[in-house]
This record gives structure tokens, C-alpha cells and sequence, in this order.
């Protein structure tokens, strides 16, 4: 398998529209094999599998606080000034957005749990945020990635594989929560009937190798899901629940007025107290982690390395991925970083930065729009999350499973990261094995100085999340 885009279709000639041909000698995409057409097909599909961020983000930072209407102004300004400049800057196909996991930690465990006032909260984000970009802008992260054994960066592409498909499974409830065996199969329903009505059509449309297959499936499983909200009472093709929901949206009942009112709503100072550092510490990690396994993950399955093997454009995308982050706080949301539904659209077959433009740019609508994004339920995506995860999984084949210190640690970062639901746990789990098998193995030259470093961290982050 592999994401390459199958379909010829010539390059641009001279008689192509100048903008065709502005776009196509700016991102290379007729020299990484992919046309106009893919990319922008690829930008919405990836904006689809994501977009759901639109409505979700807000409505966790609203348990912090934040209302719900200026999250969803915050979650769009940080989603599209990112993407667009990893399109623009990065020229990488990776979408950018406010992280979902450390939205919980900043709402729950910080503000809810311990208490943290909010523009505090807000102010510890904005510090991690500049440790990540003097991290980035000093080639720290790239010296950690390049630290990082390429046997383990296989294990990273494929458990991160397993986890989107997880959570695909998941968005159909699939598979539910069980005392009894922890996890298992729900008894079957309109909507897991929908689903898999809706994941064969997909499937059958991949394997065609039918332009836009990914992006095709969502819409037809939208327009299946239809009838279980009006019909069985699910709702999930129709308005959320969500009572801050419904006061956003006017008499038409599809647009809703931006709201500036939490831009700037932080605490710079307050949170340089010495209380707050941990806080601090495990925004910074926690988002290093996630963007790190997310970059080696994609690159690894999508094959988009350059000629020393390392992610296509890593530097510069790290440079992005840090200053989404620093702008998150002062807009008032927790740290963004780079989407796993990026794989999505790498696997229709996107190369180049103008997946990310084009994703990023369909965000801007949805400053007034968001309402509409009820429309896409969360079944509609989970065939395309599915087939991601398979797609990704395959360099699980690179793994020299015949070098058992090598291939253990990589094992455990493919069944850790969808066990513990965690990129950060499952990443930082497998780091800390890494080290100590090599260093009862008698191989501990084998680790580079930094991986040691890169290993004490991660056990502090475990540690603090015990």
C-alpha cells in the first residue's frame, strides 16, 4: 500500500491558467507526483476529518470557563492562521489546529482540578508555548528526532496508525466499554448499521481508486446517517444538544457572530509563579510529544521523508507548529498542534502544502458557520479514520523484528499508544523501555546522549500523571 496519488494527469502547460501554474512551481506538486486536483481534494478531505474540532474544543474549554462562542472564534483563528502557514511556510501537507487531549488537561486537570485561575491557565500555556519555539528555532526538536531509532519511529507510524482506527471505531460506537472484557462490541443499531453501510461504501470507492474516495465517503455516510436523527431520535446528523449551541445561532439557524471578547484574557505574569512550573513543564512535553510522534508517524507511513530520511521539511514545520502553539493562549484556547487527520488526506493522495492551505482556509467560513459542521456526524468520519489507520500501519513490515532490543520498544509504542488513549503516554512509555533495555542489554552506547535526556523527561511526565 502505499499514499502515493495513483491518477496521472499531465502538469500544467502554458496554456494553464497562470494561478495553476504559480501553484504548481510554488508547492511542487507535479514533481512530487500529485496534481492540483488531489491536493485540493486531499485539503478537504483533511478539513472534514477534522472539523470536528470546531465544535468540540469549544465546548471543553467552556467546563475551564471560556464561552462557548469565543472558543469557537479562538478555534478557528488558531486552526487557520497554522494550517495556512504549514502550507505556506512549511509546504507540508499537515493540518494544524488546537490539540484535543491537552484541551482536557488544561480544562479539567488544570483550571476544574486544581483549581488554576483561568487567565493563569491561559498565561502557563503562552510559556510553554515560547519553550517550544526557542526548542524549534534552535533546532532542538530536529536533534531529538534525529536521536530517535528508526526502528522506533516504524512502531510510532503504526500505533498511532491503530489509535486513529480506535477512534474511528469509536466515533461509530463500534466499540463501547465493557466491565467484563474493557472494551467491546455494541449491540447493533441504526447508527452502527449506518456505519458500516457507510464503510463499505468507502472502501469499495478506495479500492476503485475513485478520485476523492475519501472525501466521497464521508458525504455518502453523511447523507445515510440522515434518517437515524430524524427517524430513531440519535441526532447525529442534526444540531448538538449543547445548550451554548443553540443561543449562537440565529433565527436562520445555520450562522452565528464571531466573539472577540477572551482575545488577550491572560496572565503573563502570574503564571511565572513557582507554583504554576509543572503545569508549565507538562504543557511544554505533553505538546513536544504529540507533535513529534505525529510528524515521525505521518512521514514514516506516507514515505514523505527527504534524502536523508528524515520528515520532508521538518524544520520549517516545527518552526509553525511552535508559533501556533505561542498564539494559542493570547486567542484564547489551549496549545494547537499538528492533526493525526492529516493522514487522511495524505492517504488521498495529498503531497504538498496546499492540502494545509486549502484546509486552513475552509475554517474561515465557520467563524460565522460553525452550526453547520453539526451536519457531518461523527460516523461520517469514522471510515475514513479507519482506512488512515490501516494506511499507516504499514511500515510495521520496515520493523528488523529479529533485533529484539530494537523491535520491543517498538512493539510496545504500537500497542501502547492506542492502550492508553494517549500519544504522549504510549510515545513516552516506549522511550523509557527503549533506554532501559539497551542499558540491561549491556548496548547502552547504542542511545545517544539525547535520548537519555528525552528519556528522563518522559518518565517525569509519566510520573506526573500518576
Amino acid at each position: 500500500m502505499n499514499y502515493q496519488n495513483k491518477s496521472v494527469e499531465a502538469a500544467p502547460s502554458p496554456e494553464t491558467s497562470w494561478l495553476a501554474a504559480l501553484l504548481d512551481r510554488y508547492f511542487q506538486i507535479s514533481r512530487l507526483g500529485s496534481t492540483i486536483r488531489t491536493e485540493i481534494l486531499a485539503g478537504l478531505t483533511t478539513f472534514l476529518a477534522a472539523s470536528y474540532v470546531i465544535v468540540v474544543n469549544p465546548s471543553i474549554l467552556a467546563h475551564a470557563g471560556i464561552p462557548f462562542s469565543a472558543g469557537v472564534t479562538a478555534t478557528v483563528l488558531v486552526s487557520f492562521i497554522g494550517s495556512c502557514a504549514m502550507g505556506l511556510y512549511a509546504r507540508s501537507p499537515i493540518l494544524v489546529a488546537p490539540g484535543m487531549g491537552i484541551n482536557a488537561l488544561f480544562a479539567y486537570t488544570m483550571v476544574v482540578g486544581a483549581k488554576v485561575p483561568l487567565e493563569v491557565a491561559l498565561g502557563c500555556v503562552f510559556w510553554a508555548g515560547v519553550l517550544f519555539t526557542v526548542m524549534a528555532f534552535f533546532n532542538l526538536r530536529q536533534t531529538i528526532i534525529e536521536a530517535i531509532p528508526v526502528d522506533l519511529r516504524y512502531g510510532i507510524a503504526c500505533g498511532i496508525g491503530l489509535f486513529i482506527a480506535l477512534i474511528g471505531l469509536e466515533n461509530a460506537k463500534f466499540i463501547v466499554a465493557n466491565p467484563d472484557t474493557i472494551v467491546g462490541l455494541t449491540q447493533f443499531n441504526p447508527v452502527t448499521l449506518t456505519f458500516i453501510a457507510g464503510f463499505v461504501l468507502t472502501v469499495a470507492l478506495v479500492v476503485r481508486r475513485v478520485p476523492g474516495a475519501m472525501m466521497a465517503g464521508m458525504i455518502l455516510t453523511t447523507i445515510l446517517s440522515i434518517p437515524i436523527g430524524r427517524w430513531w431520535g440519535d441526532g447525529s446528523a442534526f444540531w448538538p444538544e449543547t445548550p451554548d449551541v443553540h443561543t449562537l445561532v440565529n433565527w436562520s439557524g445555520l450562522s452565528a457572530a464571531p466573539d472577540f471578547s477572551f482575545v488577550g484574557q491572560i496572565d503573563l505574569l502570574g503564571a511565572l509563579n513557582l507554583i504554576y512550573l509543572p503545569f508549565i513543564f507538562v504543557f511544554l512535553f505533553t505538546n513536544f510529544i504529540e507533535a513529534l510522534s505525529t510528524f515521525l508517524g505521518l512521514a514514516e507511513a506516507a514515505d514523505l521523508k527527504d534524502e536523508n530520511g528524515m520528515p520532508r521539511n521538518i524544520r520549517e514545520s516545527m518552526h509553525v507548529d511552535a508559533i501556533a502553539a505561542l498564539i494559542s493562549a493570547p486567542l484564547g484556547t489551549s496549545p494547537a498542534t499538528v492533526y493525526l487527520e492529516s493522514g487522511a488526506g495524505i492517504q488521498q493522495g495529498g503531497r504538498t502544502g496546499l492540502v494545509a492551505l486549502v484546509a486552513g482556509l475552509l475554517f474561515v467560513p465557520f467563524l460565522f458557520l460553525s452550526p453547520l459542521l453539526s451536519l457531518v456526524p461523527a460516523v461520517a468520519t469514522a471510515p475514513v479514520l479507519i482506512l488512515t489507520g490501516l494506511f499507516m500501519s504499514e511500515p510495521i513490515s520496515n520493523i528488523r523484528w529479529s533485533a529484539l532490543d530494537e523491535a520491543i520498544p517498538a512493539f510496545l509504542a504500537i500497542v501502547l499508544i492506542p492502550l492508553t488513549f494517549s500519544i504522549t503516554l504510549g510515545l513516552s512509555l516506549a522511550i523509557i523501555a527503549y533506554v532501559l533495555i539497551k542499558l540491561v542489554c549491556g548496548r547502552a552506547g547504542d542511545v545517544r546522549p539525547v535520548m537519555w535526556f528525552v528519556a528522563l523527561l518522559a518518565a517525569a511526565l509519566v510520573a506526573q500523571t500518576q
